[in-house]
């Protein structure tokens, strides 16, 4: 196999607030720090937020390797990698001058990038930002742009969706599943394609029909019946499905995944709410992803009017569930004493951050809106006990720098299918009204 010529990668800030391992993961390629981003960083260093953490964290890895040769040669990462220099700063190239503000940071990096691509011949200098505008004004002046590639999903539409067809299964093996104990070996039913951990399986032919799912504890399909969760009744077999992984207790980590409308988010806190007695606390959170890449410090109010409208929809599906019962059922009465006791809490995901969770049922709603790292620190956070749920459309990012291959839900499932503790449930039919179903498809 042919070696790859080295090549020399320019990054932006975004990209080390993304990951701030990301020097790491360019092989034997060298990386150049522009200085502006070393002061960008600056402003990132407090807070508790994962941006926060990335920009501590970078800088004291990069102080790790601190010398003098750090602006100068360069110093090499470690073993088969290449080096990483710190570049000064430049006066605005001419060709910069007469396109871009000075003002701005993002053209001292760019302007970093196009001199070092002007000095260097015989690399290829490529400028690493998650910033799509920042790529273009890169392309503009004929410099190599690309996004951060290392934990994008390859293939989308390729993902896998936790659920199939089987068309033609023999009568005599769909009646077995409805006999008892309601289960198959694997070996009784011929496939083309293995099935993986806890996959959930539509087995049909022209008479008989049965749902399924693979149990990996004990290597056998099993029948799944319609479920019921706290009022809330599936409406089709990938809500079912949805249903049994939430309440299947073998199962730790759920992700269902569906563009709006689909009952992702309702479904959980059902699920959530009719396996309360084996959890001391459901957790409700979402992350804040403010319009227009504003803080909310912006808006009016204090800190709770501040965050009501992004926690409104959470509380709108609450009370979908209360609308199942009459003011005078119980039923009704302990949804709002759970609210009451906090043994139902719905809050940013900010303010969840850092907590050990222990038998807790923790439902993570716009989970498309988390970066990979962020949905590690999610799941390390899991105590004995705990169920964690996410839920998402990979379609509708919210998050300027994240999109449908980079997002943290897209990564969850592509890295976690497959595991016996993981579940995963992509619905497509829209339930929220025919109106809704209709917009969904076709604007």
């Amino acid at each position: 196999m042919m070696k790859e010529s080295p090549k020399i990668f320019v990054l932006d800030t975004n990209v080390i607030l993304h990951d701030s391992s990301c020097i790491y993961h360019f092989h034997s390629h060298d990386v150049i720090i522009p200085i502006t981003v070393i002061e960008e960083l600056d402003r990132f260093k407090k807070g508790n937020d994962s941006l926060n953490y990335h920009a501590r964290a970078f800088l004291r890895s990069l102080d790790a390797l601190s010398g003098d040769k750090l602006f100068e040669d360069g110093i090499r990462i470690g073993p088969d990698k290449g080096k990483i220099l710190v570049k000064l700063e430049n006066p605005l190239a001419k060709e910069l001058e007469a396109n871009f503000r000075e003002d701005v940071a993002d053209h001292h990096i760019l302007n970093t990038a196009f001199i070092i691509a002007k000095e260097v011949a015989k690399q290829q200098v490529i400028l690493v930002s998650k910033d799509v505008n920042l790529r273009l004004k890169a392309k503009a002046l004929g410099l190599t742009a690309q996004d951060y590639r290392t934990d994008k999903v390859k293939n989308v539409s390729a993902l896998y969706k936790g659920r199939r067809i089987e068309e033609g299964v023999p009568t005599e093996i769909i009646s077995k599943m409805y006999a008892e104990p309601e289960a198959i070996e694997l070996n009784e039913l011929e496939l083309e394609k293995e099935l993986t951990a806890n996959e959930y399986i539509i087995m049909k032919n022209e008479k008989k029909s049965a749902l399924a799912t693979y149990d990996p504890f004990e290597n056998k399909i099993r029948h799944i019946n319609k479920y019921t969760a706290y009022g809330i009744v599936p409406r089709n077999a990938e809500q079912i499905f949805a249903l049994h992984a939430m309440l299947n207790p073998k199962v730790r980590l759920v992700s269902l995944s569906g563009k709006a409308g689909t009952g992702k988010t309702l479904l959980a806190l059902a699920a959530a709410l009719e396996s309360r007695k084996n959890f001391h606390q459901i957790l409700m959170a979402r992350p804040i992803v403010p319009l227009s890449n504003k803080d909310i410090g912006f808006l009016p109010g204090d800190v709770k009017s501040k965050l009501d409208p992004y926690m409104q929809p959470l509380f709108d599906n609450l009370g979908v569930i209360q609308h199942q019962f009459a003011d005078s059922d119980s039923k009704n009465f302990k949804i709002r004493d759970f609210l009451e006791e906090k043994k139902l809490v719905i809050s940013p995901l900010s303010y969840i951050r850092g907590r050990s969770l222990v038998k807790v049922f923790f439902i993570v709603d716009e989970a498309q809106n988390l970066t990979p790292h962020e949905i590690k620190t999610i799941i390390t956070r899991a105590g004995e006990d705990t169920k964690i749920v996410f839920t998402g459309d990979i379609y509708q990012i919210d998050h300027p720098y994240l999109d449908s291959q980079s997002n943290g839900l897209s990564y969850l499932i592509e890295k976690m299918q497959g595991q016996e503790l993981f579940a995963h449930v992509h619905l497509e039919k829209g339930e929220r009204s025919e109106l809704a179903d209709l917009a969904s498809n076709l604007l």
